[in-house]
């Protein structure tokens, strides 16, 4: 093969090395990710078992990136102590060897197996996660037949002149392969990648053993790195323990690199291939960083709190609180994640409604400026909450989980557009009824209040349809669409009435205390939709209003209810 060939199967089989790590995290996650976090979240009681923990789950999940954004999510709710945290990291780091060693090996004959077993698993079972097994089973034998991609590539390579000259120059400057197999690694997102890609080089003779060395730290450091960079907008709490990993393999890494030439030689007493030497130091490499970071936990996390303090005791509202990024490879969690977060936006939601009322009653401008703040929360929220249910639906979902996803998106979106309605319509109207100075019949003002009750009522119990997804419930709350209906006719029917009477303040307010009412109604109809899938699901819900024409003729024309006693979703 010429050069250009050359280059296009070692790019070919880098990214095929990547794309194989991916499948088997990704499967390993969806198949087993809730059992993996529960494991992380069972070994937090003390620093030891949870640097067990760490070890154990990353052994099997085989991606420390992954395991350290469960670590920090945990950290940033508080469940663990940051030197637990920082324990449980250590372990994930020490786990991620385990496929480094194993992968050391010829298994070149295996790939075919395992890609065979996969593709029969993956397409002859339904069940989720035989499937994901074969997703895992696919991935492992894709890593093997990379690897030989890369081997074959990257042998002939030691001719290139190009190449010699470009390794000769890191050969004697350590610290310049240090950085560049730091910033591939973060380019990557998979420090096992970065390694297993060294290794193809060393055992290919086209690197030496110190320079191959090098690069080992390098892609430990950027496997550090990664995570910590993703997660730069996250809270404090969650970013300490990935500074603080960062902390104790920089150190480690900085210390090594001046000894490289010394520990190549005591590896070279093992008498084992240039291949073998980079898998022995990356583990004894994470073997040191754990012991030594073992032992200083509580001066490293103390360094990571000086450096990333506690955000200001004023929260923003608009920050999610339970959208957790380590969940997004398990589509389950993360719906679970985004449900909960779409509560919280719920209670921003519902303080907007239930002060409304409020800023009409008191003429509170004050008042209806703090209602039109909530909203640009609601809106960020709304985005954050939108954003990260795109990402869970980038990975594959079963059918309940795609319906629970597109409820969750629906219910979101209806939240935000209740929000815009206080906003742009109700805090207009008091705007204007303030400005006017303008006051509500006695009557009037209680019709309106109590309009404005019902619907507040209707919030409180859409938020629980949502949560649970109770039939019983669900038909309560569309019941009550079809009352709310009735009583904004009866509301409409008692003001034309005063207007009869020539009432001066209902005159002036009409077209307030009607668009109001109407408004409620629609902020009714955005609530109560959250009802639709549930009894639809339960084949109750009728898909239409209308009666037969056969009956409608014989009822004298006159609308009759709907089939199934329910309302339908028209509003």
């Amino acid at each position: 093969m010429n050069g250009t060939e050359l280059l296009i199967h070692l790019i070919g089989g880098v990214a095929l090395l990547l794309w194989a790590v991916r499948m088997v995290r990704t499967g390993m996650t969806r198949a087993f990710g809730g059992t993996l976090r529960r494991a992380l979240a069972a070994g937090g009681r003390n620093r030891f078992g949870a640097f067990a923990a760490g070890l154990g789950v990353t052994a099997l999940l085989q991606s420390s990136l992954a395991t350290a954004l469960i670590v920090s999510s945990f950290a940033s709710r508080r469940l663990i102590a940051l030197p637990v945290a920082l324990a449980m990291m250590l372990g994930a780091d020490l786990g991620s060897t385990v496929a480094t060693q194993v992968l050391a090996f010829d298994l070149g004959m295996v790939s075919p197996v395992l890609i065979a077993i996969g593709v029969v698993s993956f397409m002859s079972s339904n069940a989720d996660r035989a499937r994901h097994v074969g997703r895992i089973s696919i991935g492992i034998g894709l890593l093997l037949l990379a690897l030989g991609l890369i081997r074959g590539a990257a042998e002939p390579l030691r001719e290139s002149e190009g190449l010699s000259v470009l390794l000769h120059a890191m050969e004697g400057e350590p610290w310049i392969a240090l950085i560049a197999a730091t910033a591939l690694t973060w380019a990557a997102h998979s420090s096992l990648a970065m390694v297993l890609f060294v290794m193809s080089l060393a055992a290919a003779g086209t690197v030496s053993v110190p320079l191959a060395l090098a690069l080992v730290l390098g892609a430990n450091l950027g496997g550090a790195l990664t995570p910590l960079i993703d997660q730069w907008g996250a809270a404090p709490e969650a970013r300490r323990v990935l500074l603080g990993n960062v902390i104790m393999r920089g150190v480690v890494a900085i210390a090594a690199l001046p000894f490289l030439g010394q520990l190549t030689g005591w590896i070279g007493m093992l008498d084992v291939s240039p291949a073998r030497a980079a898998i022995h130091f990356h583990s004894a490499y994470n073997l040191a960083v754990a012991v030594i970071g073992l032992a200083v936990l509580d001066l490293v996390a103390m360094v990571a709190t000086r450096i990333l303090p506690a955000a200001p005791k004023d929260e923003d509202p608009a920050s999610p609180r339970y959208l957790d990024p380590g969940a997004i490879d398990s589509p389950s969690e993360a719906l679970a994640a985004a449900a909960r977060e779409t509560l919280h936006l719920g209670d921003l939601v519902s303080g907007m409604l239930s002060r409304t009322m409020a800023v009409f009653e008191k003429d509170d401008l004050k008042l209806a400026k703090s209602v039109e703040q909530a909203d640009d929360a609601v809106d960020r929220l709304h985005e954050s909450i939108k954003l990260y249910l795109i990402q869970v639906s980038r990975g594959e979902m079963s059918l309940e989980e795609s319906g629970r996803f597109v409820e969750i998106l629906t219910f979101v979106t209806n939240l935000e557009h209740v929000g815009d309605i206080i906003d742009k319509n109700l805090m207009e109207l008091a705007a204007k009824k303030i400005k006017n100075r303008y006051a509500f019949s006695p009557e009037g003002r209680r019709e309106l209040a109590a309009f404005h009750t019902r619907v507040t009522e209707t919030m409180q119990l859409a938020l629980n349809v949502f949560m649970t997804r109770d039939p019983n419930l669900a038909r309560r709350l569309l019941a009550e669409k079809v009352e709310v209906r009735d009583a904004e006719i009866a509301a409409a029917q008692s003001h034309f009435g005063r207007l009869k009477e020539g009432r001066p303040e209902s005159l002036e307010t009409s077209a307030i205390h009607l668009d109001v009412i109407r408004d409620l109604k629609r902020i009714n109809g955005h609530l109560t939709s959250v009802a639709y899938p549930i009894l639809e699901g339960t084949g109750e819900l009728a898909r239409t209003r209308l009666k037969a024409p056969e009956a409608a003729a014989t009822n004298g024309g006159e609308p009759g209810p709907a089939r199934g006693g329910e309302a339908a979703p028209a509003s």
